[in-house]
């Protein structure tokens, strides 16, 4: 089961680039923390996530909340990745898969892989609760990014 709103959020520490450790558990208290898990690097949903993010980024800016893309691919992919596509935030490796498992949201197999991360998306209040929860089966379904704004909206 996933980590539920309401929740204390997990706090962590992944690589966003080959040797570059990234707390994400210090940035929690100080504004608003969205976490998109997402499948795989590359995967057309996947890429089609990340630019649609990439595209309204003033809108996330706006919201001035810390924003971090999450996969269990390697920290040299997910950096490939960003490069590629001109991502603006941090996407974080959970090569190991600890993170996606504290948060409840890997797939047992995925296309004959085991251990995916599902693709969900948390917000996370300056309080250190989740403010917002949302995960899908369907790895094909983007989440709905305005509801995702709302409630960092209201995560203050």
């Amino acid at each position: 089961m996933s980590i539920q709103a309401g929740d204390r959020a997990p706090l962590f520490t992944l690589p966003g680039q080959p040797g570059n450790e990234i707390d994400v558990g210090e940035r929690i208290g100080q504004r608003p923390v969205v976490l998109l898990f997402f499948p795989l690097a590359f995967s057309s949903v996947c890429t089609t996530e990340m630019c649609a993010m990439r595209d309204d980024w003033s809108q996330w800016s706006d919201l001035d909340a810390d924003v971090f893309g999450i996969s269990v691919d390697s920290p040299f992919v997910n950096a490939k990745f960003r490069e590629e596509n001109d991502v603006p935030f941090p996407l974080l490796s959970d090569f190991n898969k600890r993170v996606a498992a504290d948060y409840g949201v890997l797939y047992e197999e995925f296309f004959g892989l085991q251990g995916v991360a599902k693709r969900s998306a948390f917000v996370i209040g300056t309080d250190g609760n989740v403010a917002y929860q949302w995960v899908t089966e369907d790895a094909g379904v983007e989440p709905d990014y305005q509801a995702v704004r709302e409630a960092v909206a209201k995560a203050r």
